[in-house]
């Protein structure tokens, strides 16, 4: 089985697992994957999720064998975008909005696709010697699971022009400094660190922790009255609904001098 899912408590570890390809998306990966990430978004009681590719590689972008066969007599016909419901993107899913937080924890390469992958995630965490790069640049391959759209809005318009036009390769330590990835850990550490983060982010309140997330990322392109008032209308409920108890629990003597341990 090329992706699997394993299960620690409100977290879930989203496995590919396909080493031989240097976890290359196959159609079978592409499927499989879209299909855990909506089970994990389904699933109440699972809360945040990691996404790992097994065996040193994160993914080495879309097989392109499977790409020369689009090209010998159709087949793209399948990856069309409609307008509404959840729609499986080239690598899987890479179009899916969903209202948990994904945490991508990278070894190795996560290249053209790959990298389109790593930055659907909310968080990156990168080990050394993992690196980046829109690598399907050198084939003509074409950035189409939102690496045109995201890429811009994470690190700038510049540097995302930088890195889509001559499709270089970019180092753990680089993508940390340019805000590509949040972490940079010891090789063969960025499961074992994304799933610790994961465990941390799970602990809090979840409404609050979603509505702001939904926020911070539906901001994107509005005017700053419009993107105020949708905060605060998908933010309001929340406090009576999870600040109020909260703020009780603080009040009575938790989290005081910085101790959140327990909250």
């Amino acid at each position: 089985m090329a992706v699997r899912i394993e299960k620690a408590g409100p977290v879930r570890t989203v496995i590919h697992s396909r080493p031989e390809a240097r976890n290359a998306m196959d159609a079978d990966s592409a499927a499989a994957l879209f299909e855990a990430f909506l089970a994990f978004e389904a699933d109440d009681g699972a809360r945040v999720a990691v996404f790992w590719g097994e065996g040193g590689a994160f993914c080495a972008g879309w097989d392109l064998k499977q790409v020369a066969h689009f090209t010998e007599g159709g087949g793209m016909e399948r990856l069309d975008f409609p307008e509404e419901g959840h729609v499986i993107g080239p690598m899987g899913p890479s179009r899916l909005e969903l209202s948990k937080p994904v945490i991508a924890a990278i070894e190795g390469p996560a290249v053209a696709g790959g990298m389109e992958l790593a930055i659907w995630a909310d968080i990156r965490v990168m080990a050394e010697g993992a690196f980046m790069g829109v690598y399907c640049r050198r084939w003509g391959v074409p950035l189409i699971d939102g690496g045109t759209v995201r890429l811009p809005r994470l690190v700038g318009e510049g540097r995302a022009m930088d890195l889509i036009l001559t499709g270089r390769r970019v180092e753990a330590e680089e993508a940390l400094r340019i805000g590509l990835c949040e972490y940079v850990v010891l090789e063969g550490q960025a499961r074992e660190r994304a799933e610790d983060l994961a465990q941390q982010m799970a602990r809090f309140p979840q409404g609050c922790l979603r509505a702001d997330r939904a926020s911070a990322r539906e901001q994107a392109g509005l005017p700053l009255r419009a993107a105020l008032r949708q905060e605060w209308r998908g933010s309001r409920d929340m406090v009576t609904l999870e600040g109020a108890a909260g703020a009780a629990r603080f009040a009575g003597g938790k989290g005081r001098h910085g101790d959140f341990g327990d909250i």
